[in-house]
């Protein structure tokens, strides 16, 4: 069969370790036999990035807006001991972090469900999209460890001199201060990617934060949203047949514990830190997670929601056999080929991606899988297969589909 032609590139993230040995394999036995396949490249693996003082993430994320589409391979966020592994010239911040800040993007992550690894929630029938807002928060933090009695205040000094100015606390011994904060500027970006989003994948999307007990903080979220829901989405949400609504996060979880899934669980920057790795626990693996950043103005940029395997490249370079779990990166190239495909009205890119997540999800069904996907399956008899070997039966699936 011809191979399919792609008209626009992606915008390609290589990475670090063995996502990086899988990323070529997947590329090798997966797309470049079936696609012609056109990326514009950029290596974000952590030797390069120190090469360009990473220069290389910020062209990437600037490429990203251009294309408008990009896949990502995991990458890692140096410390201490990756200093001194990969000999540094300073700890650079993380990849995804940076590309975030730039495409001002929200996180979207999905399990992705397979029938043998059955979600620990028996009702969960359909995928829960966690949408993370990626800003501020705790993450932006200021600490203070109270030494003894004394008076706290929380103060704000407008740019004309004048003040804003409350009581905290009034200490009568040791104890700790936080301040945190947001922007509307920001806030409005997550809600417009969440709306967006849910439209895009014709789902319904909830929104949760405690603004019973964040009477300004978590409220401000909950006023923006709604807002932009009445002015801009509301007409829009009615003829796709889906909806919004909003609720307070105790009652969200409880909710979502009963639900059957299939929609977008929003949430603050904490909140969606531990409600996804919940989702992903429950539903058995991150190595079977999407993720996928998504700006405000419609840019996209896929990737896999784990790490790089830092133990089985390990293994890799001693030239020991490995059995790493590739779904989640074939996921991430399948998403950015889709929406490529949308963007383009290229529809053979788009059956394309359908039959490669198919055909491996087939794969797992037929009982040949990664081990850690063998130590959790409730199929019997399984075959466990190493990281190529996987692969490349995912493939002999896909031709047999095509």
């Amino acid at each position: 069969m011809a191979k399919i032609q792609m008209t626009t590139p992606l915008v390609e993230m290589d990475g670090d370790e063995m996502t990086r040995v899988l990323w070529r394999m997947i590329k090798d036995e997966l797309l470049n036999p079936f696609i012609d396949l056109k990326t514009e490249y950029y290596d974000l693996g952590l030797e390069y990035r120190n090469e360009t003082n990473d220069q290389v993430t910020i062209d990437s994320a600037e490429a990203t807006k251009k294309y408008g589409v990009a896949v990502k391979c995991a990458t890692i966020t140096p410390n201490a001991a990756r200093m001194t592994e990969y000999n540094l010239k300073e700890m650079w911040k993380s990849p995804n972090g940076t590309i975030r800040a730039a495409l001002d993007g929200t996180v979207f992550r999905a399990p992705i469900q397979v029938k043998g690894i059955e979600p620990c929630v028996k009702n969960w029938e359909k995928p829960i999209t966690l949408a993370r807002h990626a800003y501020g928060d705790v993450y932006k933090n200021t600490e203070i460890r109270v030494p003894g009695a004394g008076k706290a205040e929380l103060v704000f000094t407008g740019a004309d001199g004048k003040e804003i100015r409350q009581t905290i606390m009034e200490f009568d011994g040791p104890g700790v201060i936080q301040g945190i904060h947001n922007k509307d500027k920001s806030i409005v970006s997550f809600a417009q990617a969440c709306f967006k989003f849910a439209l895009d994948t014709k789902q319904d999307l909830w929104f949760a934060t405690k603004d019973t007990i964040s009477k300004v903080y978590d409220h401000r979220f909950k006023d923006i949203f709604q807002e932009i829901y009445e002015t801009e989405y509301k007409e829009k949400f009615a003829e796709a047949g889906i909806e919004y609504f909003y609720t307070l996060i105790d009652d969200a979880v409880a909710r979502v514990m009963k639900a059957k899934g299939g929609f977008i669980w929003a949430c603050k920057n904490y909140d969606g830190d531990v409600m996804s790795d919940m989702v992903s626990s429950a539903c058995g693996s991150l190595a079977m997670m999407t993720s996928v950043l998504v700006s405000p103005t419609g840019v996209y940029e896929y990737e896999a929601a784990h790490g790089m395997v830092q133990r089985h490249y390990y293994k890799h370079l001693k030239g020991e056999e490995t059995s790493t779990n590739s779904v989640a990166t074939i996921f991430a190239w399948t998403g950015a080929l889709r929406k490529r495909g949308e963007l383009d009205n290229i529809p053979a890119l788009c059956t394309f991606a359908d039959k490669l997540e198919k055909a491996t999800l087939d794969t797992i069904e037929a009982g040949k899988m990664t081990k850690d996907l063998a130590l959790i399956t409730s199929l019997k008899d399984v075959t466990v297969l190493n990281s190529e070997n996987f692969i490349k039966e995912i493939r002999k699936t896909l031709e047999a589909s095509l």
